[in-house]
């Protein structure tokens, strides 16, 4: 007796073997004495349908309390199945409820707002949309290890945990274990020699600059892991917690960094493609139209680059087609990336240089003086998926630009020394794990993309 994954069953010879399949109930219907039960155990999109012809008083008895949502355990002969749409089914003998499902099971045959489905993100996974996304994660996880272990980099697990903010914007969580309620009624200050790390720490909002620390030792390093913000921003495409990947490579300069960025899309989009057949197409159907034809697209066209003073200068003549103004200095906004991919390259685009005053201390002052060796990643539909930049590697530079920013250089000593021993170039960038997960599904949301979203009042689960 075979007790196989649906995915496994699927690729099988419907050859009349027996097996046994064990899943959660999405339908149950009934025809002619005849009962249809499909199943699935989140290995696939597709279900497996089991099919009870004059069946046995015991398992018509148990068929009897077995509804949507549970969970069963079926036996039988795997056959060429006669319906359209599926190549196999079981002509099922046997069939043992393991765990009954009420007929209040939330998740029903007919669709459910998104909405209602983040209120039970507990239950969410079992939905086609859901469980597709999860699928699509995995292999997206898989595939980002893979693209850089294929070339020589190593995994660095930097903290969670740390006493410096790596942007500069001070948008962090705070680590405290002093009762700060007792302290704020007593009308003391607080002392943070008495905590649990004697100073300050918070949640990491990036792991740049300790894996920075690695990259000036191994060469090629990468870390890949969760990050926090404390951003109270409730948009489609911001979260709480979310993860990052981020690579750092010694000697590369701004152009070595541009080419990386753009393989790494390039053949995670590959990965996408040829690992998640079955989900793209559900995506496509259910989602976004024309979704797999785009992402071939991205896969296969190099990616255009222009400077931030180009794409300011081409954005500056059709200014009315914008809610915001733009001029050189400005950050450029969501409307003005989707504008130069989708209306002026058609496609990815790669914006370098830009203000040094609107990027954060670290980046690579340029001879001008005005801008920094920085490039962002944009593509259609979406804008930023990556921000990186050259890193400045000489000590009075980046000392400078710490001081003038107001950031305290006690603080990034550690950092600055990098810059003392044995200092080389090197460069790297950011891609948030969420959003890359929306780009491949065409997913609109980005709480939908992560299994238990976190965002200003939503810490549920």
């Amino acid at each position: 007796m075979q007790r196989l994954t649906l995915k496994e069953i699927d690729g099988l010879e419907a050859a009349g073997q027996t097996l046994t399949a064990r899943g959660w109930v999405r339908t149950k219907r009934e025809s002619k004495n005849v009962v249809f039960l499909e199943i699935n155990d989140g290995s696939r999109l597709g279900n497996l349908q089991c099919v009870f012809e004059a069946a046995s008083a015991e398992a018509s008895s148990i068929l009897a309390k077995v509804s949507t949502g549970a969970a069963v355990t079926v036996e039988g002969l795997l056959i060429t199945s006669p319906a359209a749409g599926q190549r196999v089914e079981l002509k099922a003998t046997k069939i043992e409820l393991i765990g009954e499902s009420p007929e209040d099971f939330p998740v029903q045959k007919k669709g459910t707002n998104m909405e209602t489905l983040r209120a039970i993100a507990h239950l969410r996974p079992r939905t086609n949309t859901f469980g597709a996304v999860a699928r699509v994660r995995n292999a997206m996880a898989r595939g980002v290890h893979s693209f850089f272990q294929d070339r020589g980099f190593s995994w660095v697990h930097t903290p969670i945990i740390t006493a410096s903010d790596a942007e500069g914007a001070g948008a962090m969580f705070q680590v405290t274990t002093l009762d700060l309620d007792r302290i704020a009624k007593s009308g003391a200050a607080v002392d943070y020699s008495k905590d649990f790390f004697g100073k300050p720490a918070f949640l990491t909002v990036s792991g740049q600059l300790n894996v920075e620390t690695y990259a000036q030792a191994l060469g090629r390093v990468y870390t890949f892991g969760p990050t926090f913000r404390a951003e109270n921003s409730n948009t489609t495409r911001h979260l709480s917690e979310f993860w990052m990947i981020e690579p750092e490579v010694a000697w590369n300069d701004i152009n070595d960094n541009m080419a990386l960025a753009e393989d790494f899309v390039r053949s995670l989009v590959k990965t996408a493609l040829e690992d998640c057949a079955e989900d793209l197409e559900f995506f496509d159907q259910r989602i976004q139209k024309g979704l797999v034809e785009y992402l071939s697209g991205i896969a296969a066209k190099p990616f255009e680059r222009m400077t931030y003073t180009e794409a300011v200068a081409r954005l500056e003549k059709n200014a009315g087609d914008f809610e915001f103004k733009p001029y050189w200095g400005c950050d450029l906004q969501s409307e003005h990336e989707k504008w130069l991919t989708e209306k002026v390259v058609g496609g990815p685009l790669i914006v370098t240089d830009y203000p040094k005053e609107i990027k954060a201390f670290y980046m690579k002052q340029n001879d001008d003086g005005k801008t920094v060796a920085a490039m962002d990643v944009l593509v259609p539909r979406f804008g930023e998926i990556i921000g990186g930049s050259e890193r400045e590697w000489r000590h009075a530079l980046l000392e400078n630009r710490i001081i003038e920013l107001g950031l305290r250089p006690e603080v990034y000593s550690w950092y600055l020394d990098l810059r003392r021993y044995g200092s080389t170039p090197h460069a790297g960038f950011g891609l948030g794990f969420e959003r890359l997960i929306l780009f491949v599904t065409g997913m609109q949301n980005i709480r939908d993309v992560i299994p238990f979203p976190r965002a200003p009042k939503l810490a549920d689960f």
